[in-house]
């Protein structure tokens, strides 16, 4: 099945997007995040969105472009210290938020994609995330029941991917990505290479495209840099 879409765009139009909508937004970091995903849902006007990402982007960059806007109502993340206005929103109480433990975040997200509702976990126990929360005890240590994560819709990124929708990831660009292409109704895969089924090694494919439901190719992809630290030159004479 040609699972092939023209663009972001089409993508977008293709699900049906509405206020209010959960999203599933792959990536870690700056590294792999569906660039263009983004950027065509800024354009689109979209409001109170939830959001499930690993992290919240830069300020100009990634979901920080989602946060300038102010069309996202709520994330849940793990990890969101490079955002400035990130903070200021929270701090303001104009943006909810549920903080997840990271190791917590990938095995939710693998859980949604597994049909796993609920795992326990020792993650967590005695601290401000355990509120509100069932716990059991377990051959002497106490667990915390935690949820599986699921949306309508995961936007991921991929190195390359056929017209059948079977993706492989580059390096960190692997983090958080799969999961999330199992852990949603809808998914939408954006790669930098799209060749013909047949190109990819069946080896070496993470994501079997009977998770994705469109697909295409992107372009412009920045690839910033979250933090960028470098060794001083040495002097030579």
């Amino acid at each position: 099945m040609n699972k092939v879409v023209s663009s972001a765009e089409e993508a977008l139009k293709l699900v049906g997007i509405k206020d209010g909508d959960t999203f599933m937004l792959g990536g870690f970091g700056l590294c792999g995040i569906p660039e263009n995903s983004i950027i065509a849902l800024r354009n689109s006007g979209v409001k109170n969105l939830t959001c499930i990402s690993n992290n919240a982007g830069v300020d100009d960059f990634g979901l920080g472009l989602l946060l300038q806007t102010r069309q996202i109502k709520k994330m849940v993340s793990t990890y969101v210290g490079e955002n400035a206005i990130f903070e200021q929103q929270y701090l303001k109480g104009e943006l909810e938020v549920e903080f997840v433990p990271q190791g917590t975040f990938a095995e939710r997200l693998r859980a949604g994609g597994a049909g796993i509702p609920a795992f326990y976990t020792p993650t967590g126990v005695g601290t401000p995330i355990a509120e509100g929360k069932e716990t059991k005890i377990f051959d002497g240590k106490i667990y915390l029941m935690e949820r599986w994560l699921r949306a309508r819709v995961a936007f991921v990124k991929a190195y390359k991917g056929d017209r059948y929708g079977n993706l492989i990831y580059r390096k960190t660009a692997r983090n958080f990505n799969p999961m999330m292409a199992t852990a949603a109704e809808i998914t939408v895969a954006e790669v930098e290479h799209l060749v013909e089924p047949g190109e990819l090694d069946p080896e070496a494919i993470v994501t079997p495209g009977g998770f994705v439901t469109y697909i295409f190719q992107g372009k412009n992809y920045e690839k910033r840099i979250e933090q960028r630290t470098v060794r001083p030159r040495l002097q030579t004479k």
